[in-house]
């Protein structure tokens, strides 16, 4: 059964219309974590399914209620919002933020358009690092916090010659340059916050995670061992918002984290546990 474990904690969750933000929330509720999502899509997306509204009732069919909050966090305006409304909406300061929201568009680097560029580094790290300094300050006052932020395995190099890109090639640079700066960043913030009680890690999937974007993109071209249950990923999500001090400015591998805490992967109502399948 559910724990109760974040009961009497209040939770952001970026990108929670769909994928590992939704399920990141329904699970973060059914352990009693009042829950803000945020995200563009309200009601409907225009290609992929999932929506705000969708992801409150997954909440609300664990026993949880979320406030919802439309925001474009490609715009530092609007995303200077989000915090603070969730605070006021959940009431009372933020104990956790899970920055999950990214935009991931793969091209040949020789014609990547700056527009695009400039949008991955506002949404997959100008964002996250604004959402952070707005809860920081309430954070530090109470001397407890959790800030995940989660990365991906794109930031990591390529090796060679001969380079081994796999069959996205090195189409994923740029999204992997904007996961590899949030991992920077991420270490930087958890050392400079050391002490204080706040938790800064980033967590990023072993294998492919198939959410509904993932699916769009990649998902017919994965075999079923580069796939990786969204219930591992959001283990690992959860744990690093329950984690002691010491464990902070980490890059952490989702079901190598499983496996270094001993943790059992729980099904998104926090009651069943769920195959440990690509482990």
């Amino acid at each position: 059964m559910a724990t109760g474990r974040f009961a009497g904690r209040r939770a952001v969750v970026t990108g929670a219309s769909r994928g590992i933000g939704a399920a990141s929330a329904v699970r973060l509720a059914s352990e009693g974590a009042a829950v803000a999502i945020t995200a563009r899509t309200v009601d409907t997306h225009p290609t992929l399914p999932g929506s705000l509204r969708d992801t409150a009732e997954r909440v609300r069919a664990v026993g949880g209620d979320a406030a919802t909050i439309a925001a474009d966090l490609s715009d530092d305006a609007d995303r200077a919002r989000v915090v603070p409304e969730a605070a006021d909406a959940l009431g009372g300061p933020i104990d956790i933020l899970v920055n999950n929201a990214a935009a991931a568009m793969y091209n040949d680097l020789s014609t990547f358009t700056l527009k695009r560029r400039r949008l991955m580094f506002e949404i997959n790290l100008h964002a996250p690092l604004d959402l952070a300094q707005a809860a920081i300050p309430s954070m530090r006052d109470r001397g407890e916090g959790w800030i995940v932020n989660v990365s991906s395995a794109t930031a990591k190099l390529f090796t060679g010659p001969p380079f081994r890109m796999g069959f996205t090639g090195a189409t994923t640079g740029i999204y992997g340059a904007s996961k590899s700066a949030l991992n920077r960043m991420t270490n930087a913030l958890g050392a400079e916050l050391w002490g204080t009680g706040i938790r800064v890690n980033t967590v990023e999937p072993r294998a492919a995670v198939l959410s509904e974007g993932a699916d769009a993109l990649v998902g017919d071209q994965l075999r079923p061992e580069q796939i990786e249950p969204m219930e591992a990923m959001v283990e690992a999500i959860v744990a690093l918002c329950d984690c002691p001090p010491e464990r902070t400015g980490r890059v952490h591998v989702s079901l190598d984290l499983i496996d270094e805490l001993g943790l059992e992967v729980h099904g998104l109502d926090g009651g069943y546990i769920a195959p440990a399948e690509g482990r």
